[in-house]
C-alpha cells in the first residue's frame, strides 16, 4: 500500500459517501477538510463545479487567537454560516469527507446550524 491506513480507509468512505450525495444550486454540498492544524469548509456547487462560500481556521483573525483547534472550528462554523446567509444559502448537504462525526467536525457542524444553516 502506497499511502498509510488511516488515510486508505477515509478516502474508501469519502468515495462511498461521494456516491451518494452531491450539491446542487437549491442545496450545495457543504465539504470539511481537517488538517492536522487547521480546518476548512466550503459550499460546492456540484453541477456548474463552482464553490460558493469558504472558510478556514487559516485567516488571520481566527489563527492568532490562542484557542483550542475545537473551539477554532466552532469559529470558522458560524463564520460559514454567515457567509453562505450573505450568498442567500439557506439549505446544504453536509459532506463530513470520511472524517468521524467527532471532536472538531463535529464542533464545525454545530456551530454553523446555531449560525441558520439546515442540514
Amino acid at each position: 500500500m502506497a499511502y498509510n491506513q488511516k488515510t486508505f480507509r477515509r478516502n474508501r468512505i469519502k468515495q462511498r459517501v461521494r456516491n451518494t450525495i452531491s450539491g446542487t444550486p437549491e442545496r450545495p454540498r457543504m465539504s470539511v477538510y481537517r488538517s492536522n492544524r487547521d480546518i476548512y469548509v466550503q459550499i460546492i456547487d456540484d453541477l456548474a463545479g463552482h464553490t460558493l462560500a469558504s472558510a478556514s481556521s487559516a485567516v488571520a483573525e481566527i489563527r492568532d487567537q490562542k484557542i483550542t483547534k475545537r473551539e477554532k472550528s466552532t469559529l470558522v462554523g458560524k463564520a460559514i454560516a454567515e457567509k453562505a446567509k450573505a450568498a442567500g444559502i439557506e439549505k446544504v448537504v453536509f459532506d463530513r469527507n470520511g472524517y468521524l462525526y467527532h471532536g472538531r467536525v463535529k464542533s464545525l457542524a454545530e456551530a454553523a446550524r446555531e449560525g441558520g444553516l439546515i442540514f
